[in-house]
């Protein structure tokens, strides 16, 4: 069995309990050395083999997963946060399911989720944003034009930007561009839950000189919305003159349509 397990956004911590028994039992680990936090290792069993698949290609990942799963040994392929999220494992299940390999997917804490921790923020606020777009910018690796910055900055929504820390001067642009004034709130938020976090809070059109002012380059996602600053309505969830499913209305009463 091959498991692909999610390693969460940095603290040795806030890996999930199944993923963390994953790795006390496996035999064979190949980790994400670039960005997956080493210190997760320290729980792997004695005569465990570990690889780090930043030096791999894909072709060598997958070389060292199939034999270890043919020998009958307890493989875990350990991606950073959640490997949904640009993560690359849909090539290497494709891969495995051509060999006849079965596998399982454990998920883990985003850094999109460690972000708003560390900026103790809710991306979803009433009247506010709805919605979170996670998206980034085009690079060496292309985006479709259709969900290019600009076009999803036109909704106003909550924005969390990976991949995209070495472009600040161009994904600014493409923001205004779109829609999102100038001063828009927004955050670079760097390592979110690693022992060296930071968080830098500034506004759309001063991302660039932010990030220039405190050396950061890379492994930091950009927040953009007005979740991050400003007036918002209560929710209704919890207002007393709201009937929920559990709970009649105190004041008044209305329906929870």
């Amino acid at each position: 069995m091959i498991l692909f397990v999610g390693a969460g956004s940095g603290a040795e911590d806030l890996i999930t309990v199944r993923g963390y028994r994953y790795l006390q039992e496996a035999d064979i680990i190949v980790y994400a050395g670039s960005l997956v936090n080493p210190g997760l290792l320290k729980v792997k069993k004695e005569g465990c083999e570990v690889y780090n698949s930043a030096k791999m290609t894909l072709e060598e990942v997958l070389e060292v997963m199939i034999k270890g799963e043919r020998e009958g040994r307890s493989v875990v392929r350990l991606h950073t946060g959640d490997p949904c999220l640009y993560g690359a494992i849909r090539e290497q299940m494709d891969a495995l399911d051509a060999e006849g390999i079965s596998y399982e997917y454990c998920p883990g804490v985003s850094s999109f989720c460690g972000a708003a921790s560390a900026l103790k923020a809710e991306y979803t606020l009433p009247d506010v944003s709805q919605s979170v777009v996670i998206t980034r910018m085009a690079g060496r690796t292309p985006v479709p034009e259709r969900e290019s910055i600009r076009s999803f900055a036109a909704h106003q929504a909550t924005m969390v930007i990976f991949l995209s820390t070495g472009m600040l001067k161009k994904l600014q642009e493409e923001l205004m561009a779109g829609g999102y004034a100038k001063d828009t709130p927004a955050a670079i938020v760097y390592k979110a839950t690693w022992p060296d976090e930071k968080v830098l809070r500034c506004t759309v059109d001063s991302l660039a000189k932010t990030a220039e002012k405190e050396n950061i380059t890379k492994t930091a996602l950009i927040v953009v919305g007005k979740v991050l600053d400003g007036e918002y309505d209560r929710s209704r969830l919890y207002d007393p003159s709201f009937t929920t499913e559990f709970r009649q209305a105190s004041e008044g009463g209305k329906d929870n349509g």
